[in-house]
């Protein structure tokens, strides 16, 4: 609990472009016991990252290097289709996306709806927002950090550098390069301005600053949505209405989960947290109340083999158990009037997150388990010359996905955590 509160003690300060910077040791900064505990989740990524790259460079099937070393051995045709078309490492061709793409999803979409609502809420001059704006932009940003490391994973790190020196600008996910190199500094220019001293300065840009960052927030979320779009073999993906607003949605509905968590682990002593909590509970009850009539909506759309498989077929109690009890039927009841209760928003927002969670990963895999169309009305079509497609595919994630996705979160802590030591993110401040 105590990991994310900030330093009350007054610190020696130095200043630095307008910005007041604690004066902090080594030691403190980077052996304190939250960095402690954000390296030893590292470290359980760098073991999953092991994990995974053993699995795609040192397996004992034939790749294209076994290929051209031996290219006449009889033994060979059989290892290759296994190469392509088996069940080889953590990914195969039935089930190209996995569990990175599903932490990748929930880190950005969670820490950009964080960002996205608090510069609305300073747009409509929520003032009690723009006193704890910098904490919680500081932990949007770590989970951007956060799935930014999880899909560098995916992508492959030894040939991620392909991806400037060339360039294929009608790919989606190569458009995520440019989207992130500007969305990124974006955020950190505004957490700056709410740090800075230079209030006139700060005040004169708050206004076109957070006008721009709405925008590139909804293209970050067009993006994104494009990319499944884009995959015709999936029409859980390709037919979902407004894929682009689903996102939107779903992320807020998250991002405000993990608000009124940090809120009640950081400000759940001061006098701001009643009106800060009470802001979080009427956001909650808002965005899942249009999340449940978007899901009655979308699975009304939907292709009815995707309908069935997701309703009432494998992945029915992950629906309605983990998503639609967790994620909009709890925290709609435990958010539906004002309360004084010290427990129910905080509960609230721990059942919005576990359910977000669980939303995102039926999205994914839910999307592979229909491996093909039936688009010509006789059946699903052949994926090559061995067999035909299974109408139902899933994969349980790698161990080597998990511990990865168990490290990003050392990731958001040990980012939070080096800026609140750094600039106190975590104390008021008034702008006015």
């Amino acid at each position: 609990m105590g990991y994310l509160q900030g330093e009350e003690i007054r610190m020696e300060k130095f200043e630095f472009a307008s910005l007041d910077i604690n004066r902090v040791s080594f030691a403190q900064l980077f052996f304190n016991k939250t960095m402690l505990v954000a390296y030893a989740l590292i470290a359980l990524a760098g073991i999953g990252i092991y994990e995974i790259y053993d699995l795609r460079y040192f397996s004992h099937v034939a790749n294209a290097h076994s290929a051209g070393l031996d290219p006449t051995n009889p033994a060979l045709k059989e290892a290759m289709r296994l190469a392509v078309f088996g069940n080889v490492g953590e990914v195969s061709r039935e089930t190209p996306w996995t569990l990175f793409i599903v932490n990748y999803m929930y880190m950005i979409y969670t820490g950009s709806g964080i960002i996205f609502l608090v510069a609305l809420a300073e747009v409509m001059k929520l003032h009690i927002v723009e006193k704890v704006a910098a904490g919680f932009m500081t932990v949007g940003i770590a989970m951007v950090f956060a799935g930014l490391f999880t899909i560098a994973t995916d992508l492959n790190m030894l040939n991620m550098h392909w991806m400037v020196l060339d360039p294929n600008i009608n790919a989606g996910m190569w458009l995520m390069l440019p989207l992130y190199c500007t969305y990124i500094p974006f955020v950190l220019f505004e957490i700056y301005l709410i740090l800075t001293k230079n209030r006139k300065w700060a005040q004169r840009l708050a206004m076109p600053i957070l006008v721009m960052s709405i925008g590139v927030d909804l293209i970050e979320y067009y993006i994104q949505a494009k990319l499944f779009s884009m995959n015709t073999a999936r029409h859980l993906w390709t037919e979902f209405p407004f894929l682009t607003f689903y996102f939107i949605i779903s992320a807020f509905v998250s991002s405000l989960g993990i608000m009124g968590v940090y809120s009640y682990l950081v400000h759940k002593n001061k006098p701001e947290y009643t009106e800060l909590t009470e802001l979080v509970r009427k956001g909650i009850l808002f965005f899942i109340s249009v999340l449940a009539l978007y899901e009655v909506i979308a699975y009304m759309v939907v292709d009815k083999d995707w309908a069935f498989l997701i309703l009432f077929g494998p992945f029915k109690y992950l629906y309605f158990l983990g998503y639609i009890l967790l994620a909009m039927v709890l925290p709609f009841f435990l958010t539906f009037r004002p309360t004084t209760s010290w427990w129910k928003i905080p509960l609230a927002s721990i059942f919005t997150i576990i359910g977000g969670y669980a939303g995102r990963y039926l999205f994914v895999y839910g999307g592979n388990a229909n491996p093909m169309t039936n688009r010509f009305g006789v059946g699903y079509e052949k994926y090559d010359v061995y067999q035909l497609a299974s109408s139902f595919h899933y994969e349980h994630p790698h161990l080597g996905e998990i511990l990865i996705v168990v490290g990003s979160i050392g990731i958001i802590l040990a980012i939070y955590k080096l800026f609140d030591l750094l600039f106190s993110v975590a104390l008021l401040r008034d702008k006015h």
